[in-house]
């Protein structure tokens, strides 16, 4: 759906508002319209999809259709409803996802930086969200999570990597219970200014918002404020102006890494919230302000990524353990530094 909100018409003169549109893919075997749109559309029963369609609130290609039509490739489908959409409602999106796992219960999906997890103002559609309620039908929802079905967790809209989804309530509670009890065992690679004094080491911080701006979350050493939040940190590779770390979390804090590297002193490479995006350490000559602002352009977000992820399948009790490569802008910033100190000697 557009940003601006479209405005209808039924035949009783009545505005209706625009909640889905969906285009049928080209290899989709014809099928019936309430059985694909009770696939289709969230939370969809296949009664109340009739009803809509004998109401004349669906449409095929601009005009009214029966129940039994069946669709084609192409077709282009429309729902409109009497009342505007609301904040919980999930448009489906055919937007492509990299699974690396998938059963009946779960599946593993690596995210791509710059993609939103869920819909929420400003970013209603193109999230994962949107896309998984297109691929996969009638995903589960926390108790007080709706509007973001098959979520148990989820990580920052430019931090890339891996994501467990629930497809069944038993998995959506099985892995509840484990994030609730930190048995999940998650790393994350980190690009991060400056070499750590020590090669590990453990912040044991409470992380909460910031009075002066609630998007940003501060570390606070004393426990007087926020919750709190455990991050263990290991250096994998020191290139004297920047480190490659690797951060096991123990809790799943809202931008926990990123609040406690920026406390250790270390703040993530081009993290324009917690003073990354600035040069925090090297020369002041031009050549070197050139390569950073032209390492920022090759990756022009925070230098994080959710490397691994391992857990307990909820039904077969398997240990699973998964891991995503660093994507490309990371791995290529990361050759470049290491080219950059190679060649300053």
């Amino acid at each position: 759906m557009s940003e601006e909100m479209e405005e209808l018409e039924n035949e009783n003169g009545q505005d209706l508002f625009e909640h889905f549109k969906l285009e049928v893919d080209p290899g989709q075997a014809a099928m019936r319209i309430d059985k694909f749109l009770t696939e289709k559309v969230a939370n969809a029963t296949r009664n109340k999809v009739q009803q809509a369609i004998d109401n004349g609130y669906v449409q095929v290609n601009n005009a009214s259709c029966k129940s039994n039509y069946k669709v084609k490739p192409g077709d282009v489908i429309t729902v409109m409803l009497l009342n505007p959409p609301r904040e919980t409602e999930v448009i489906p999106e055919n937007i492509p996802l990299d699974i690396l796992f998938e059963d009946d219960h779960l599946l593993v999906v690596n995210k791509p930086a710059g993609m939103v997890v869920h819909p929420a103002y400003g970013n209603w559609t193109g999230t994962l969200v949107n896309g998984l309620v297109y691929h996969f039908n009638q995903l589960p929802e926390m108790p007080g999570n709706t509007g973001r079905p098959g979520l148990v967790h989820r990580i920052d809209k430019d931090t890339s990597g891996l994501l467990v989804i629930a497809k069944s309530e038993i998995a959506m509670n099985g892995l509840a219970k484990q994030f609730f009890d930190h048995t999940i065992e998650r790393t994350y690679e980190a690009l991060v200014w400056g070499e750590p004094k020590d090669d590990e080491g453990t912040i044991d911080a409470h992380v909460g918002r910031s009075a002066k701006d609630r998007k940003v979350m501060n570390t606070y050493p004393e426990g007087d404020q926020g919750k709190h939040a455990i991050t263990h940190w290991e250096v994998i590779k020191r290139l004297r102006y920047v480190s490659l770390i690797q951060c096991k979390l123990e809790t799943g804090r809202t931008h926990q890494i990123r609040s406690h590297m920026k406390h250790l002193g270390h703040p993530l490479f081009n993290d324009h919230m917690y003073g990354g995006d600035k040069i925090r350490k090297g020369t002041q000559f031009s050549k070197y302000k050139a390569f950073v602002q032209n390492c920022f352009k090759v990756l022009p977000r925070q230098a994080l990524h959710a490397k691994s992820i391992g857990f307990v399948h909820p039904v077969s009790k398997e240990k699973l353990f998964f891991e995503a490569k660093l994507p490309e802008d990371m791995a290529e910033v990361l050759k470049k530094w290491e080219d950059y100190v190679n060649l300053d000697g």
